[in-house]
Parts: C-alpha cells; structure tokens; sequence
C-alpha cells in the first residue's frame, strides 16, 4: 500500500482525537447513557458520539477519499476503495462501570478484507498496532513487539470472552466444550482481550454476535502478532458475527472442533 506512513499517522490521530474526546466523561459522576434497545440494555453515552465525530473530521480533512463505517453514525460512501471501521467505545458497558477494559476500535479494510488496525486504551495509555508491516504494543513511550504465546495444548491455554452468556444457548453451550479444556478462563475484558492475546499474555478469545466494527481493529492486531482469526468454521470474520482468535494454528483447529462438536 503506497501511501501507508499516511494512513498509519490517520489512525493515530484519529485514536488521539477520541481519546481527547473520551476522556473527560471516563468515571464522572452523572454520566447518562441512552439505550439503543427496547428490550435488553444497550448503551450509548455522549463520549461515543463525540469520540466517532472526532475521529470523522479526522478523516474528512486527511483522507476524504476513503469510505467510513462506524458504529454511532453509520457508513459513508468512498472513492478510494479503502473503507475505515471505527468502534469510539468497544465495551460501553464497562466504561459505565468505570472499568479499564473499553477501548478505541479503528480498522482499515479493502476487498481483500483488514488491512491495518489498532486497539487504544486511552486511560492506560495503551495502544496496540498491527497491519502494513507493523505488530507493536505502545505505553509511554515505550514500544513493545507484539507477539503471540503459540501455545498449542488446549490444557495449558488461557481463554477470554466478554459475556458469560455469549450469546445463545446453543453458542453458550459450544463455549462452555472450550472453557471445561483450558486452564483458566475470565471473562469481561471486551475488545482488551485481543491486545493481550497479541501481548502473548492470554490464548484465545471466543465471542459471538460481533459486529464488523467490533473486530475489524482487533483482527489486523491479532494477525500482525501471529495469531489466527476466523469464525466458528474456520472462514473470514471481519464482518463480525462468531469469532475465534488463536494464539497458534494447532490450538485454533482444537478449539473449533470442540466449538462444532
């Protein structure tokens, strides 16, 4: 991609812009949340909206050409056959609760699929990079490689899911075969388990009823760092909906047989 250094320097300011626009709200007495749902809870807070708006102008002043899907504010058509997918709060849920586990989601996707993405955690000033040659975590100053664990036995294997539930019953009960074979399992760390699968830190992370711009960002990350991402039967899943991320080929082909057994 030709002019990749441009559109890496987009991404950060456009993961700086949200993180300015976030961070006032972050742990604020008062902070209101509308539900997107009629039944069930579904939040949306004024830092999401300000977050996507933010990253938008960034977009509409350095790249007008390229398409936009995001979550608060729809999709907006492009020229340049480069289409970016902006999650501003992965995990309002815990940004609600005060916990450190959302992130800002940013992909970058062409008909072949991710190209690019980065997972930022602007309270931790974390944020991890993968895609155009690049895997590498950044806090500080500091830059770390990031790379996967390559565990291959399911025994010694960590597992990460946001929600108990999953998703349906069924999905629930697949997830449930995975987690009696691993070592340990957590749950509640929304799109920051998938950095620290990149990190080397955890091994696998199942979700279901993804949306695109839940794992467009996170996809590129685990990929660049080594890892394996698809849907439950092993195809594409940047368009969200069931998903895999494995820290190696041999446990990724493990936990989709028992996910399909």
């Amino acid at each position: 991609m030709q002019d990749a250094d441009q559109i890496v320097a987009t991404a950060h300011e456009m993961a700086d812009a949200a993180a300015a626009a976030i961070l006032p709200h972050f742990r604020q007495a008062g902070l209101a949340a509308d539900n997107k749902l009629l039944e069930g809870f579904d939040p949306v807070t004024a830092a999401d909206r300000a977050a996507e708006l933010a990253m938008r102008e960034v977009l509409a002043r350095r790249r007008p050409a390229d398409a936009i899907l995001g979550e608060e504010f729809g999709t907006q058509a492009g020229e340049s056959g480069l289409t970016w997918v902006l999650d501003p709060i992965d995990g309002t849920r815990a940004f609600l609760c005060g916990a450190a586990s959302w992130g800002v989601l940013i992909g970058l996707t062409d008909d072949t699929g991710v190209r690019y993405g980065l997972i930022d955690q602007p309270y931790t000033g974390e944020r991890f990079e993968g895609g155009l040659g690049r895997a590498r975590h950044l806090r500080a100053g500091i830059e770390t490689p990031l790379s996967v664990r390559g565990t291959t036995r399911l025994a010694e294997a960590r597992l990460m899911t946001t929600f108990p539930e999953i998703g349906s019953p069924a999905e629930a009960a697949a997830f449930r075969n995975v987690a009696e074979h691993v070592q340990l399992t957590r749950y509640g760390l929304d799109c920051y388990a998938y950095g620290l699968l990149a990190l080397g830190q955890i091994d696998l992370v199942i979700e279901a009823g993804l949306q695109a711009y839940d794992i467009a960002g996170p996809l590129a990350v685990v990929e660049a760092a080594g890892g394996i991402v698809t849907n439950w039967q092993g195809g594409p899943a940047h368009e969200g909906g069931q998903v895999v991320a494995a820290a190696s080929p041999v446990l990724h082909r493990a936990t989709l047989d028992l996910l399909n057994r």
